[in-house]
């Protein structure tokens, strides 16, 4: 296990130094590494360099890794391939593919300036009741945006297969499931069953995010999206999958949000409901909705196969953050099973 000078773990702070110095254009030791929080997958440092530059540093956890997970060299092709698109991302500054420098490959990239909106304390320091929708509506924005690029015109039309969509993605998760080696949860297994035998024609092909949600975006100050980040789980596919994924997030007053592992902003006063971005995302791509109940179930399932995953690697000390309780994590991947019962039984 690395740590820094400063003692923080996942960053080889002589390794790190050196190649900084040597491959990004500009930066200047020393530099300080901070561990950001709110990821439970790959781990993401803030860098400041001697001169006050800020950039961001992105590795696999610490530990072992499930087979295809965590592959930095494909999510930085992704964030520079879409560099020149209307998709707001970070620039990328450079990639180490050598795991000796760090235990395993990184990239570097810019530091977008703005709110994360993880919380109920983030939104309301930062953005009046009033400008709440327009919030919103740049989410979807920027999300229909991405769904407008042509994968083969950015050079991603060899990213994954196209086809078949659901049906590589619920094969993918429920392999990974079993491989986190899993409870005993038989929702999880009648939910992947039903999913399975309804899975819907897929309308279009479209870069697929594949954690679309409003706290793996930077939102600038007049509410426009400045970034969008954490592109881990981006393929090509169905791109409803990544609306009926943010719709599970995008919590509404009153709602059951112990699932929501670093908070729940959508439940401010001034954020619309789940039908306002169901109809702008209508409105701005012209996509046929009307079984999107399926999507959101499919999102349920999905995250409970992520939650098991989060909660195996936390049992095993890999995260380098010990801030979240094991008991709730334990009680997410019931939860979110039971959930995408319930959207498949109103589909």
């Amino acid at each position: 296990m690395s740590e820094t000078l400063q003692g923080q773990t996942g960053i080889d702070a002589r390794r790190v130094t050196a190649w900084l110095q040597e491959n990004i254009a500009g930066a200047e030791a020393p530099f300080t590494f901070r561990l950001i929080t709110g990821g439970r997958s790959n781990l993401t440092f803030e860098v400041l360099d001697a001169n006050g530059r800020k950039m961001v540093l992105r590795r696999p956890p610490l530990g072992e890794i499930l087979p295809s997970a965590h592959d930095m060299r494909r999510e930085h092709r992704i964030i520079s391939a879409l560099e020149p698109t209307s998709v707001p991302v970070p620039e990328t500054l450079g990639l180490c593919a050598d795991p000796d420098v760090n235990g395993g490959a990184f990239y570097v990239m810019s530091f977008a300036a703005g709110a994360i909106l993880r919380d109920e304390a983030e939104v309301e320091a930062t953005f009046a009741p009033e400008r709440r929708t327009a919030v919103a509506d740049s989410l979807i924005d920027s999300l229909c945006d991405l769904h407008l690029v042509d994968p083969d015109t950015v050079g991603l039309g060899d990213l994954s297969k196209r086809e078949d969509y659901i049906g590589r993605q619920l094969r993918r998760w429920n392999r990974q499931y079993e491989a986190s080696n899993p409870r005993d949860i038989p929702e999880v297994a009648e939910a992947h069953r039903l999913l399975a035998e309804r899975v819907p024609e897929q309308q279009r092909l479209a870069i697929v995010h594949g954690d679309y949600r409003l706290d793996n975006t930077v939102v600038a100050p007049d509410t426009s999206i400045e970034a969008v980040l954490d592109w881990e789980l981006c393929t090509l596919g169905d791109p409803l999958a990544d609306l009926g994924l943010l719709l599970v997030y995008w919590l509404q007053p009153g709602e059951d949000g112990s699932f929501m592992l670093t908070g729940t902003p959508t439940v401010c006063p001034g954020f619309p409901d789940r039908d306002h971005l169901v109809a702008r995302y209508g409105e701005r791509s012209g996509a046929d909705l009307s079984g999107i109940d399926y999507y959101v179930a499919f999102g349920c399932w999905k995250l409970a196969c992520i939650a098991e995953g989060i909660l195996a690697r936390y049992t095993a000390g890999v995260m380098g953050d010990d801030s979240v309780s094991l008991e709730r994590l334990a009680g997410t991947t019931p939860l979110l099973a039971r959930m995408a019962l319930e959207r498949l039984e109103r589909g």
